[in-house]
């Protein structure tokens, strides 16, 4: 398949990539409806997030159609339509129970970067650095998303593709903003 990789600072290029596969029996397989770029993917174009690797597929902000999916999941199917967060949380550590999904223990493959970059660990984030758990991202045709049940969110009928899109990313990130305001 087609992606949209990384290939060092100020340079991206389209390239052949090999289709994402389930790793365990709580992935979905999504194929991109619509993506778009956050403005946080200019600090990886720009060369402000270390641990990037010439290959790495970018982007955290999509909606797609599951086709394929593990046996542990319970709440997609085939068909279903869905708005993916940027942030993977496994919904089962503390800090997933806690509603810290961005600090989950369990979805960050390379743990230890972040405590040395930041003072602490963060979850993983699709398309964003190996500090962040090295998760393939969205500027692809299809994308694996670890522990769906917790981080695809369903589409309802009559919601456009655009409108539902801003929800992986932008909304939370605003809602976030406005609630550390207040």
């Amino acid at each position: 398949m087609k992606a949209l990789c990384w290939e060092g600072v100020n340079k991206l290029a389209v390239e052949e990539v090999s289709d994402p596969v389930l790793h365990n029996d709580q992935d979905v397989i999504v194929r991109l409806i619509a993506g778009t770029t956050c403005g946080s993917d200019l600090h990886l174009i720009g060369g402000y997030i270390p641990f990037m690797r010439s290959g790495d597929v970018i982007g955290h902000e999509f909606i797609g159609e599951v086709v394929e999916v593990g046996a542990g999941v319970r709440r997609h199917a085939v068909g279903d339509r869905v708005v993916v967060c940027s942030f993977v949380g496994c919904g089962r550590c503390w800090y997933c129970a806690n509603d810290l999904w961005s600090l989950c223990d369990n979805t960050n493959t390379n743990p230890g970067i972040g405590q040395a970059l930041f003072g602490a660990d963060t979850g993983g984030i699709f398309g964003y650095s190996h500090a962040m758990g090295g998760l393939r991202g969205s500027h692809a045709e299809y994308v694996r998303v670890p522990f769906a049940d917790h981080g695809a969110f369903p589409v309802p009928d009559g919601i456009d593709d655009i409108s539902a899109l801003f929800v992986s990313d932008s909304v939370p990130t605003g809602w976030m903003g406005a609630d550390l305001g207040a």
